[in-house]
């Protein structure tokens, strides 16, 4: 049995992965470390409410339970903020990782670590686990700083780079680029949406898979998580309101330089999925068949039964 420790379990992909481990209770001893009370809407697993970025207590809670893996999905994501609190991203981005690293190299512990495609340019698309990262904005370099801390390190590491990750779980503290859409659209708003911007979604289902074949697998390294299918994110709009049945002519296309965010995206990331395929063995959708199934989901529960 192994006792696997998700930090950041309060959010998407860390409601989504408990959920995942929990489903097999003999083979997972679940420990779900998040700040403030449990939101995952479940009792059937440890929950540790800590601030894993007060390092004395966090390696207090890590040293408490000994585990054999550590999924760390907390992260500050929201990429204009990094560039205006650049302290704070990197304290919650780069330390936590470090105060992981050390653990987990005193311990014999398997990292699993979530990274993004934000650590490239997008000048070339397709990206490759192994091509050279040159970030644009500070959450970029954030998340590039926190791979290099585990990658020089000899700890046991599994990261996962994936792309704007959306779904649904039993409490959301903030929303997707889906869940925005529709809500948008079901509200009878238009909506600006960037048509130079590429990239290939990723539904936290599918992330959460990843994790959990990281674990089983003991697949050490990199690999690139996504859909398999390049989308404008106008495109991926497009595809949201088709699917959800809402009216197309409310989502108006704008460029990067029109909108000008405070942080700079790659125009075009995207992924070669080859060797996650192979080795992993992930089973990759295009965008359309993951929203389908994320349609038929929220439609046979209407919200989640956890």
């Amino acid at each position: 049995m192994k006792k696997i420790i998700v930090t950041g379990s309060n959010g998407l992909l860390g409601q989504s992965l408990v959920s995942l481990l929990l489903e097999e209770k003999d083979k997972y001893e679940v420990i779900g470390f998040s700040k403030g009370k449990n939101r995952s809407g479940r009792n059937d697993f440890t929950y540790v409410s800590t601030d894993i970025t007060q390092q004395q207590e966090f390696i207090q809670e890590l040293q408490k339970y000994q585990p054999d893996v550590i999924v760390n999905t907390a992260a500050m994501t929201q990429v204009d903020q990094c560039e205006d609190e650049k302290e704070k991203c990197d304290i919650l981005n780069v330390r936590v990782v470090e105060d992981l690293k050390n653990f987990a190299e005193k311990n014999n512990t398997h990292i699993v670590h979530l990274s993004t495609d934000f650590i490239f340019d997008g000048e070339k698309g397709d990206y490759y686990e192994t091509d050279t990262a040159n970030p644009l904005s500070y959450y970029g370099l954030s998340k590039l700083k926190a791979e290099e801390v585990l990658i020089h390190s000899t700890v046991n590491y599994t990261i996962l780079r994936t792309i704007l990750v959306y779904g649904l779980v039993y409490d959301m503290s903030r929303s997707n680029i889906v869940l925005w859409v529709k809500k948008s659209l079901e509200e009878g708003k238009t909506i600006t949406v960037v048509n130079d911007q590429y990239r290939m979604p990723t539904y936290v289902e599918t992330l959460a898979e990843a994790c959990k074949l990281a674990i089983d697998k003991k697949a050490y390294g990199i690999f690139n998580i996504s859909s398999n299918k390049l989308l404008s994110v106008y495109e991926i709009a497009l595809q949201i309101a088709e699917t959800f049945e809402l009216d197309k002519n409310c989502i108006r296309p704008i460029s990067s330089q029109e909108l000008n965010q405070k942080a700079k995206r790659p125009p075009k990331t995207g992924f070669n999925l080859e060797k996650t395929q192979a080795q992993l063995g992930l089973k990759t959708r295009n965008f359309k068949e993951d929203l389908q199934n994320f349609k038929e989901k929220i439609t046979l529960k209407n919200t989640f039964n956890v």
